[in-house]
């Protein structure tokens, strides 16, 4: 484990800092600014020369800033003759754009994956991609990781009864269906168009039986939290008798906080992918730490080890 060392962007040092205590390792030392010009410099403070590498970055807000940081970070490391850099991405920004739904669109999940490759990364680990299908823009490998048996698992600890588990949307029905079959429980699925380009989803129907029981919402990602709360109605609107609600992302953009705080859903629960500032942390969200899935991830590709066993023994 000497040769192992993980760095850290300014998108989420606090993650980075419970990873590399997972591991018992101390953080990386580098220097990551931006000058008022606004081009970021980084400096690598320690010899890596040789060594398995891991920067830890989402690409949270502001995203293009913390993108570009990873690029020079990569390509910093590089330049150090690392030998091998993984670059830790919990939360894929750019991941709906991942095809051409429209005229004369960009595939911008296919360009960040060229972009971080070309930087130099050798190896990429993320956790719950927008659609699994992004892995196939790399030509390098990468380790989805899942966060949905933590999040299924906490919610077996409430021991809430008559519980179905409701997927957000068509997209995501297979991770729901999983949520569903280790809590033992039916699942519902919500049917939903979303308008344009515009933050905002016309919810349709839903499909399934949700009438007097306590629904779950499952979704990978929760943005302005517009097409939550509208599935939140919905169910309710249906006979359900009270809704909670799980997501792995809390990107919270825009008015996602005022509109989750004036919602008639009970629980929020996520992981803290990216930051959660003490402003967001209101009393309907809870946020699940997911150091602990990460570091051992990490520890299992810098020995060697299989990455997938860790949710078949889950």
């Amino acid at each position: 484990m000497d040769e192992l060392k993980v760095f850290s962007g300014n998108a989420h040092p606090a993650l980075a800092r419970d990873i590399a205590g997972y591991l018992g390792q101390p953080l990386g030392n580098c220097e990551v600014m931006e000058f008022s010009n606004e081009n970021t410099f980084v400096r690598i403070l320690e010899n890596v020369r040789e060594r398995d590498v891991f920067i830890v970055q989402p690409i949270s807000s502001p995203v293009n800033s913390h993108l570009m940081e990873l690029l020079i970070m990569i390509d910093a490391m590089k330049r150090a003759s690392a030998e091998r850099i993984t670059a830790v991405i919990p939360y894929y920004a750019y991941g709906r754009s991942d095809k051409k739904d429209q005229p004369r669109v960009p595939i911008t999940a296919r360009l960040v994956a060229d972009l971080l490759t070309v930087a130099g990364s050798n190896r990429v680990l993320t956790v719950d991609l927008h659609k699994a299908q992004i892995q196939g823009f790399f030509n390098i490998p990468v380790d989805e990781l899942t966060a949905f048996y933590l999040l299924s698992d906490y919610f077996m600890k409430k021991k809430i009864k008559n519980v179905v588990v409701v997927a957000m949307d068509f997209g995501i029905t297979k991770q729901a269906r999983d949520v569903a079959a280790r809590m033992e429980a039916p699942l519902a699925i919500m049917e939903k168009r979303r308008i344009g380009n515009e933050d905002r989803t016309e919810t349709l129907t839903v499909i399934g039986d949700v009438k007097g029981k306590t629904a779950l919402i499952v979704d990978e990602e929760i943005d302005t939290a517009g097409s939550l709360v509208g599935v939140i109605n919905a169910l309710l609107d249906r006979g359900a008798k009270e809704v909670y609600t799980c997501a792995t992302h809390a990107v919270l953009s825009g008015p996602a906080i005022e509109r989750i705080s004036s919602a008639r859903v009970h629980e929020v629960v996520v992981t803290d992918t990216v930051p959660v500032p003490p402003n967001k942390k209101i009393d309907k969200i809870t946020v699940l730490p997911i150091a602990p899935l990460l570091g051992e991830a990490i520890r299992r590709i810098h020995t060697g080890q299989s990455v997938g066993a860790m949710f078949e023994q889950a």
